[in-house]
């Protein structure tokens, strides 16, 4: 018998079913979260659910948010089953299911963020958190810094009591708490972005550059951008999630969350309006957060990437399938072992290839079932903060690139748009068209593909990086991916 998620079912689920060991009326919002997805749901508010339920900050609860028609979807669903979640660990044989609780309200999602700016003025929200994906930040590619010609921008710019996107509600926020006198909330960034703190600083002043260079100078004085670096692997929920929970639980959630049993998270300590103890449930804080980061965007994102695009067109579907894909797996080995760890600085208290196998065994576990496709979306974003980052370092020490040009040439031949059996990819990219055309011409001239300048800026000019480049992209399209990986393998 099946069970449909609500504060009405919870003492019917089954014993094996965590579920909150607090009472909703006890709870009180301290955090609006923008970008209510499944990271967030596997991450911060499963952090703060452990929180709770020792009876601590139970004043911490969450407002969630979006500014996207998709976050709409999210809120109809959790509103139905009083904003309950299940998440599913994944630990291979052993799978566990809790119901949280975090969640206290939905806010409506308004094409001017109306009931966004609202929440952002009142005294309540101590800290806003973000996950809005590394595309979200209004980020040049190629420079790292804020561009002022995107046209949600401009739009905000010219009607900043209007705003669409997250960053004018926040500035209109902040501005509406300055004008009453109520302190800034602490602005929290849970995105894959190197310095997420401070690329989230950046935005924050440029768009409000743009409105009022006076309120820009208050929120640089004023608001804290603290630094951190989250982890847990998160696939997208399909109905295979929905049926597998209602078979081996019996409930019947709409959206429940399905992720790995690993989880980290690194933050600074600068909070000036307060912060849940979440050091009592497993929050390392440190001033170190660059060094734990770096580790992780470079290892764990670049390895992502590292299998993604080869694995896409062999046609394999799942990350573990990859992983099981010996020319896929031993490509991965010798790209980190031999471009990417060498040049990563030390991190505090941690071996980087004790770190780098607990990843491969993260990448093999067969009960994510974590896509694809998910590894290979939006790579005009996450390229040039995953690898390319690591190919400028090879190359500043003298280093070969040979598997990271590599890497980027299976990129370039994924962006055709079909794979080596003909069958069609659909790219999922801010920059698709034009990411599709400069592939299809890149197949006669490689060299056009590095020219895209705000992708690859200077980096593309080096000329042992062209090399290589053009060497693995002309032999993807004669040898084929298989022979060009163990061609890589022989050097």
């Amino acid at each position: 018998m099946s069970i449909y998620l609500s504060r009405e079912t919870l003492c019917s689920l089954p014993d094996h079913v965590s579920r909150p060991q607090y009472k909703y009326n006890d709870l009180e919002p301290g955090i609006i979260h923008i970008g209510y997805g499944n990271f967030h749901r596997a991450h911060q508010s499963l952090y703060m659910d452990d929180l709770f339920n020792r009876g601590l900050d139970l004043d911490w609860a969450i407002v969630g948010s979006g500014v996207r028609p998709h976050d709409s979807k999210i809120r109809e669903i959790l509103q139905k089953q009083d904003f309950l979640t299940t998440v599913v660990e994944l630990q291979p044989g052993a799978n566990t299911a809790r119901v949280t609780s975090t969640l206290v309200d939905f806010l409506p999602v308004e094409k001017e963020n109306r009931s966004l700016v609202n929440a952002l003025s009142a005294p309540w929200a101590r800290i806003v958190s973000l996950t809005i994906t590394e595309g979200g930040y209004f980020i040049d590619p190629a420079t790292g810094e804020f561009d002022p010609e995107c046209p949600e921008m401009i739009v905000d710019a010219e009607n900043p009591n209007q705003p669409i996107s997250v960053f004018g509600a926040l500035v209109l926020g902040l501005k509406q708490r300055r004008k009453a006198g109520v302190p800034p909330f602490t602005l929290m960034s849970c995105d894959n972005l190197p310095g997420n703190g401070d690329v989230t600083k950046e935005v924050v002043l440029g768009t409000a550059n743009m409105i009022d260079p006076d309120l820009a100078r208050w929120i640089e004085g004023e608001v804290a951008f603290p630094n951190g670096m989250v982890d847990r692997i998160t696939p997208a929920t399909t109905e295979r999630e929905r049926e597998k929970l209602l078979k081996n639980f019996s409930i019947e959630d709409k959206w429940p969350v399905f992720c790995e049993p690993f989880r980290q998270w690194i933050l600074e300590d600068h909070f000036p309006m307060g912060r849940p103890a979440l050091e009592e449930v497993g929050v390392t804080f440190t001033d170190k957060v660059s060094e734990f980061e770096l580790m992780k965007i470079r290892i764990l994102n670049g390895g992502h990437a590292t299998i993604a695009y080869p694995a896409a067109l062999l046609d394999i579907q799942f990350v573990h399938d990859a992983m099981s894909n010996d020319l896929i797996k031993r490509f991965l080995e010798k790209v980190e072992k031999e471009e990417i760890i060498p040049l990563i600085p030390p991190v505090p208290e941690t071996d980087l290839e004790g770190y780098f196998k607990l990843i491969q065994e993260r990448f093999s576990n067969p009960d994510i079932c974590d896509t694809i496709p998910r590894l290979c979306q939006d790579g005009s974003n996450r390229q040039p903060k995953f690898i390319l980052p690591s190919i400028e370092d090879c190359l500043s020490y003298g280093f070969d690139v040979r598997g990271l040009a590599l890497e980027i040439a299976l990129w370039c031949r994924y962006c055709y748009g079909e794979s080596e059996s003909g069958k069609s990819i659909f790219l999922d990219d801010n920059k698709s068209e034009q990411l599709r055309k400069t592939s299809l011409e890149a197949r006669g001239n490689p060299l056009v593909f590095l020219g895209m300048e705000e992708i690859f800026g200077d980096l593309g000019e080096h000329p042992v990086f062209r090399e290589r480049f053009s060497d693995a992209l002309n032999s993807i399209w004669s040898d084929g991916v298989e022979k060009t990986l163990e061609s890589y393998l022989l050097f």
